[in-house]
């Protein structure tokens, strides 16, 4: 297996990234992965780090990237919002597609938390992408990110413009946007195959998003959940089960 360091551009700021690549020669399947809120391309537990070598050793390449304005990418994180990581994500697609080694006709996605809303979005507005596995995924930002927020929250978020959200400075900006994204509505669109997996513990995003994706999706679709397990499957054997389903998902349908 080989990995080597990439970057591609969006709207004049580098993405940086780490290509996975299976031994022997191409053309191969490939799958980006979307990191999640406030994440990085390596993710919690190394989890991305271990998908994506997971991926490479079963034949599949992997491209793991930081969203601008998080982990190694260009961008300040006040500049963060979710249509700018659909950008990013769509971007990460297209630079697959061209490289040398990859069978362009056989890409997949795989997102976590809110990586996972990304993903649902970019595989709709895509088109191509043959499979999509959603980890822990985000179905509904108006609720936790929007319509929960306490009032005088609000109001600091109104007159500074910004919230302090554990040293990470999120702008009004993402808010104003994450009300306008819906990937209930988004998934609807997809017509490939989609792996659902989500904690029966997730204390982040509730069992029921991962529900509500399944309901929504009209395409080939699977329900995976994991007895306990937490938001980022933080335990040995939940981490194993979460990545030997996404492996077979995608063995299956790239």
């Amino acid at each position: 297996m080989a990995e080597h360091f990439v970057q591609f551009r969006v709207e004049g700021q580098a993405v940086y990234g780490m290509m996975h690549l299976p031994e022997g020669k191409g053309k191969f399947p490939a799958v980006a992965l979307c990191h999640g809120f406030t994440g990085n391309r390596i993710e919690a537990h190394r989890l991305f780090v271990k998908m994506a070598r997971l991926l490479a050793a079963n034949g599949i390449a992997a491209l793991r990237f930081d969203f601008r304005g998080s982990g190694e990418s260009e961008g300040d994180f006040e500049q963060v919002t979710v249509s700018g990581e659909i950008a990013d994500a769509l971007a990460a697609l297209e630079f697959l597609r061209k490289q040398p080694e990859i069978d362009s006709s056989r890409v997949g996605l795989l997102g976590l938390s809110l990586g996972g809303c990304v993903a649902t979005c970019t595989a709709a507005r895509d088109g191509k992408v043959k499979a999509l596995v959603l980890w822990a995924a985000v179905a509904d930002l108006k609720g936790p990110f929007v319509e929960r927020m306490a009032p005088e929250v609000r109001d600091l978020l109104n007159k500074q413009g910004w919230l302090d959200f554990g040293g990470w400075k999120v702008s009004k900006a993402f808010y104003e946007d994450a009300a306008k994204i819906e990937p209930l509505r988004e998934a609807l669109r997809y017509d490939g195959a989609v792996l659902i997996a989500h904690g029966a513990n997730d204390p982040v995003v509730p069992i029921d998003h991962a529900h509500r994706y399944h309901a929504a999706f009209q395409c080939t679709k699977k329900l995976h959940i994991i007895p306990d397990a937490d938001h980022t499957f933080a335990r040995l054997n939940w981490e194993e089960e979460v990545m030997k389903v996404t492996l077979d998902w995608f063995k299956t349908w790239l």
